[in-house]
């Protein structure tokens, strides 16, 4: 009887100990705030789709189920690769629909849509901003020619082109190559209503020990006024991030630019700028992508580090890399890089297999006093895997509240106007929330885009600032319907209006409301509604 005493002692104090040094996430501050997004890449069917040449219901059944396990999981944002290798996954007068699309370079979806438009319109309808996820670089993947379309780019212009490894790559040295890069991008901005356009990490390519990248030619022609290579080399890319970042603003000075760079700028042995790292390969050093410089001349919009290293790995710590750069960003925001993708027991680094090493990542960025603004996850299938129970752990504790996206002071925007005619009807399948949006403007900038939900119980006041008290995000439709409420009782609803900036309204606010069975109509109109939200909107899926 002792004995069992005293393990049970042993067992409620190490129980006591683990909140202690652990505290679950619904103790912790949860930011109104926070960018919270998933990588969903297209390169090798890795994420979406499963396969190449799906039929166009079952890609965008395999799209929509997606988004709607990431909005669920808490995610505000999907980054999406629309341009994986030099070809498309939307129309594009430029440049070859993608083979991992259809399953044959140059041949587009059958029966026909448009995936970037049906993708960034589901991704909009469910309150989540679209970023359109592009390789500037990367023209030919692991190098099968056989699969290369005869109009394709490689094709037309063999000379733009180096062979490095298994891969063919742009040559960023020469002025042409920059700027057909330039109207790539230019060109999804002008026809898109994305949010943001994002760059990976490939530059130029890395390092293969034993191989050379030939761009002698080219500095011989270009590089005169540099006398080291590697200096030309990091100028190239200067050029090419200067001149897509100028176009942005002129074409739709909302849309956002954001780069996710491998996560060692430079090692301190090499600059006393750089990191306490022991980073292999550096941005700065081996890709030639000064990635510090584009934020302190304002450049991008936010930088993605990829840290995907653990807490405890010797040679990058994940904290050390992310306290250098929330002290280099140049006021532009942080939205770190984590790697569900390693959760495994066997993997290079033990440390993964620890259920609490992305937790306890998410808390350190969170202590960061803002200076780290939110998380992005590779991939979108590591996430639905669930390795370690990752993604239960952000939806019932991390992201358990909604999050608005945080504000950029640097870019225009202001709130729009309220929403107005706010009522509540009462349903057994939930409550059935109707508003008016309000009127679009003149500065698109300040039109509202989204609309924010909040709940309180009908004795409670309303903190539009505690984010428990916020549901959902929506798109622009003006109803939603809340599934979530407690069974039983009476609740207050208020609703704001998003710019696409994110900036907030003022609320609506309803009357007091008892949730319980309703009429027969409510249901009729619930049924029609949802029917609604799951149409294409542009009328293309057959």
């Amino acid at each position: 009887m002792n004995r069992k005493l005293t393990l049970w002692g042993l067992w409620i104090f190490s129980v006591s100990l683990f909140y202690l040094l652990c505290p679950p996430a619904s103790a912790q501050t949860s930011p109104k705030r926070e960018f919270r997004a998933v990588w969903i890449a297209t390169v090798a069917n890795i994420d979406w789709p499963s396969a190449k040449g799906l039929p166009t219901v079952r890609q965008q059944d395999e799209f929509i189920n997606l988004l709607d396990f990431h909005r669920r999981t808490g995610m505000n944002a999907a980054i999406v690769q629309v341009r994986p290798a030099t070809d498309a996954f939307y129309f594009s007068a430029q440049e070859m629909w993608s083979e991992w699309l259809t399953g044959k370079q140059g041949l587009m979806p059958e029966p026909y849509y448009d995936p970037l438009q049906f993708m960034i319109a589901e991704t909009h309808r469910r309150g989540m901003e679209f970023h359109a996820w592009i390789n500037p670089y990367r023209a030919q993947f692991e190098g099968d020619s056989l699969r290369v379309h005869p109009e394709h780019i490689t094709r037309r212009k063999p000379e733009w082109f180096v062979t490095y490894g298994k891969s063919k790559v742009f040559n960023p040295g020469i002025p042409e190559v920059r700027q057909y890069i330039t109207d790539i991008v230019a060109d999804i901005v002008r026809r898109y209503d994305v949010d943001a356009i994002h760059f990976d990490d490939y530059f130029y390519p890395y390092q293969i020990q034993g191989q050379v990248f030939n761009d002698s030619a080219t500095y011989r022609q270009y590089g005169k006024s540099f006398a080291k290579i590697d200096d030309w080399r990091r100028d190239n890319v200067n050029r090419l991030v200067e001149a897509i970042s100028l176009q942005i603003r002129h074409i739709k000075p909302y849309v956002k630019f954001g780069i996710s760079p491998f996560g060692v700028w430079r090692n301190r042995s090499q600059d006393p700028r750089g990191s306490a790292t022991q980073g292999g390969q550096t941005c700065y050093d081996h890709l030639y992508a000064d990635i510090r410089l584009w934020l302190e001349k304002g450049w991008i919009d936010y930088v993605a580090p990829q840290a995907y290293f653990s807490i405890e790995f010797d040679k990058v710590p994940y904290k050390t890399l992310v306290d250098w750069w929330a002290d280099n960003s140049f006021g532009r925001h942080v939205y770190v890089g984590h790697a569900p993708y390693k959760i495994a027991p066997d993997g290079n680094d033990p440390h993964w297999a620890k259920p609490t090493q992305i937790p306890e990542q998410v808390r350190y960025n969170r202590r960061k006093n803002g200076k780290v603004h939110g998380s992005i996850y590779f991939s979108s299938k590591s996430l639905v895997r669930n390795p370690n129970g990752v993604a239960d752990s952000l939806r019932t504790n991390f992201y358990k509240h909604t999050a608005l996206l945080p504000l950029m002071p640097w870019k225009k925007g202001s709130p729009p106007p309220p929403p107005s005619g706010l009522e509540v009807l009462p349903s057994k399948k939930g409550a059935l929330l109707r508003w008016n949006p309000p009127p679009k403007l003149t500065a698109t900038e300040n039109t509202a885009k989204y609309h924010a939900i909040y709940r309180v119980k009908a004795n409670e006041p309303f903190d539009l600032n505690n984010p428990a008290q916020m549901i959902a995000l929506t798109g622009t439709e003006g109803f939603f319907l809340d599934d979530t409420f407690p069974a039983d009782g009476e609740y207050r609803y208020a609703v704001t209006a998003l710019s696409r900036m994110h900036h907030e309204s003022t609320a609506v606010y309803s009357h007091a409301i008892r949730l319980r069975a309703p009429g027969a109509w409510t249901d009729f109109v619930i049924t029609l509604i949802n029917t609604y939200r799951q149409a294409p909107k542009n009328g293309k899926k057959q």
